[in-house]
């Protein structure tokens, strides 16, 4: 149910689950090998929830933790690894390039990263933004495309 115009409703954390599968398609519709994702909402949002959809999507079969203690957890899925990213803890951006997230992106590559405001202007731009609102009982989702692959993507039934 749409609330306003590129905004959908998610009554429920198994909806946020499937718009997280639903983008993951949509990047392997793509024919994608590397993006940038920011998931960008309040704690209890549903960021972690969203990502695990997208990964479980892309073959992840275990479990997903939030990152916030780990900063960054890698996922290796055949041809792709995925690195969640949490920077919630960061008290100050200069703090981001301590964890390296620079060298990280390349082929093959993507990066879900949630408070990715935090890092100020370390982070390379996203080429989507995810934005999660609570809005009880359920979330509010708007996606965002900032670059042409971000546009590519949604070009794709998503949500």
């Amino acid at each position: 149910m749409a609330d306003a115009p590129g905004e959908v409703r998610l009554e429920t954390p198994e909806a946020t689950l499937a718009a997280g599968r639903n983008l993951a398609r949509a990047l392997k519709g793509a024919g994608l090998d590397r993006l940038a994702i920011h998931l960008v909402g309040d704690l209890g949002a549903g960021k972690t929830t969203f990502a695990r959809g997208f990964l479980e999507a892309l073959g992840h079969s275990g479990r997903v933790p939030s990152p916030t203690y780990t900063f960054i957890e890698p996922y290796e899925l055949g041809e792709r690894t995925i690195y969640h990213v949490d920077l919630y803890r960061l008290t100050d951006p200069r703090e981001a390039d301590d964890l390296g997230l620079a060298e990280l992106p390349g082929p093959g590559v993507i990066m879900l990263i949630e408070w990715p405001e935090r890092a100020g202007a370390r982070l390379q731009p996203p080429d989507l933004s995810v934005a999660l609102d609570i809005a009880a009982p359920g979330r509010i989702i708007r996606l965002y495309a900032a670059s042409q692959a971000g546009e590519r993507v949604l070009s794709h039934e998503i949500i």
